[in-house]
């Protein structure tokens, strides 16, 4: 689909100025309740779905079933990350009516970060075809290691500072409880960081390193990069009030990371035989509606077998006790 560079532009001011309302509403620190997070949760996918319809009218069923596989896919992996994020509000004892800013900064560095890795990808895949083998045989690997993962109940493990984390908390040095918002606070005439920074760091790089396996997920879905940007962008802005909304769901959620592991190999079995057919291989690809219809087949008997079997374990438990 070809995008002008003013549509481009509209968009992003677009995006912006939904981001800007969602901070506007949200800016002063309190306890998100389930009405207010089910209430914009419902907003933003309201909104995404709006703008896929705008797709449709514009530039056909093909961008917009794209778009609609490429945000149903990011949000699901997005989800698989609000495991890390309930670790790291632990980690970092951070008060309830502070968590609501931190995820929204860290939200906002991500897609900040995450528009780089997009357009990284675009230049990479228009001059090397190739690249296609990389990110499905990577995808296939992702796939195979949360799979591993999933067995080892690796979600109960405590969360580890990366290392330029713990680099920036050396540099500047932390302070030892919150001050409000602020990020930054004067001690003993040295400018130090608070842990609200620390904290906002630490959401907005883990959600980076979770880009390594769901932008080359998405281009697995869809080449153009407008279609690859706005699925993101949708799927990550409501990410904040998802994490207030099903909180106490994720523990329920047992089954996901075999779902999203079943849902990344496909689509790396998707880009291997895109890349045999780009180099002149007569192989079957795989259409977007097929693409479409596998990935929400998959999502929804993830969800009902999680939560027959965190029912089941709800019983048995309770007959041990």
């Amino acid at each position: 689909m070809n995008v002008s560079l003013s549509v481009w532009l509209l968009t992003i001011v677009a995006l912006c100025a939904l981001v800007a309302v969602d901070f506007f509403i949200g800016r002063k620190p309190h306890d998100v309740s389930i009405r207010e997070a089910g209430t914009w949760t419902i907003v933003w996918v309201v909104l995404a779905c709006l703008f896929g319809l705008g797709l449709f009218y514009y530039g056909g069923a093909r961008p917009t079933g794209e778009f609609f596989a490429g945000y149903i896919t990011e949000k699901s992996l997005s989800v698989d990350n609000l495991f890390v994020f309930v670790l790291i509000m632990a980690k970092f004892a951070v008060p309830s009516q502070y968590q609501q800013r931190v995820l929204m900064i860290g939200v906002i560095m991500a897609l900040v970060l995450r528009a780089a890795f997009i357009a990284a990808g675009a230049a990479i895949i228009s001059t090397f075809s190739w690249v296609f083998y990389v990110f499905g045989a990577f995808l296939i690997w992702t796939a195979w290691k949360l799979v591993q993962d999933a067995r080892k109940e690796e979600h109960e493990e405590e969360y580890q500072e990366n290392k330029l984390l713990r680099m920036a908390e050396k540099r500047f040095g932390v302070a030892d409880r919150y001050h409000g918002t602020k990020l930054f606070i004067t001690e003993n005439g040295k400018r130090i960081m608070t842990p609200m920074l620390v904290v906002m760091l630490a959401i907005g790089s883990t959600d980076v390193l979770f880009a390594l396996d769901s932008i080359p997920a998405i281009y697995g879905l869809t080449q153009d990069p407008y279609i690859v940007f706005t699925a993101n962008a949708f799927a990550l802005m409501g990410l904040r009030q998802l994490y207030f909304l099903i909180g106490g769901l994720l523990k329920k959620l047992v089954h996901l990371s075999y779902g999203l592991s079943i849902i990344l190999g496909f689509i790396g079995v998707k880009l291997v035989l895109h890349a045999l057919h780009e180099s002149g291989v007569h192989v079957p690809e795989i259409s977007i509606p097929f693409s479409l219809g596998f990935i929400v087949l998959v999502l929804a008997v993830t969800t009902v077998t999680s939560l027959r079997a965190s029912k089941k374990q709800e019983r048995t438990d309770a007959a041990r006790m």
